[in-house]
């Protein structure tokens, strides 16, 4: 029983094996684009738990006490708070953290090679242009993928025949 609250490493090795871990794995998920944190697949559910069994060993080492889990889980979420935090009061760090909004289409035109690159397909673009009320491209004026992989669509105005002009 005493087994259970008796660390395998000193405190300090467990906040720092989590600090790493929690940068290196952030810097992973942020390089590998706003898809994946926008539009979950059963795939992207699968990536989740095998990256929480692939860390596992790297956060707890030898450990396997309770005070270690909770020790390990406390600082995970510390350390989520401080992003947040940081994030939100620092435009610099929100930037870094989260990206900045991506143009996907212009006036009518899809701009194939930036879908690609950010890994979203025509069937996702599709998709957004239907749930937000535009029946074709050439309805669009303006689409952004978002920081957190939702795609917004700026429909173009209709042309009007009437001058423009006070009354």
């Amino acid at each position: 029983m005493a087994d259970m609250f008796s660390l395998a490493m000193p405190w300090w090795a467990f906040v720092l094996r989590a600090v790493v871990v929690y940068a290196v794995v952030l810097g992973m998920v942020r390089l590998s684009g706003k898809r994946a944190l926008g539009q979950i697949t059963p795939f992207d559910v699968l990536l989740i738990v095998l990256l929480g069994n692939a860390v596992q060993n790297a956060l707890l080492g030898q450990d396997t006490s309770l005070a270690g889990g909770l020790l390990l889980a406390a600082t995970l979420i510390a350390i989520n708070y401080a992003v947040g935090w940081l994030s939100t009061r620092y435009r610099g760090m929100e930037r870094l953290l989260e990206g900045e909004p991506v143009l996907i289409a212009r006036d009518g035109r899809l701009l194939a090679s930036v879908l690609r690159r950010e890994l979203v397909t025509r069937a996702d673009f599709e998709a957004a242009l239907r749930q937000q009320g535009c029946r074709g491209i050439d309805e669009v004026a303006l689409a952004l993928l978002e920081t957190n992989g939702h795609i917004t669509i700026v429909p173009r105005r209709p042309e009007t025949d009437a001058p423009a002009g006070p009354r």
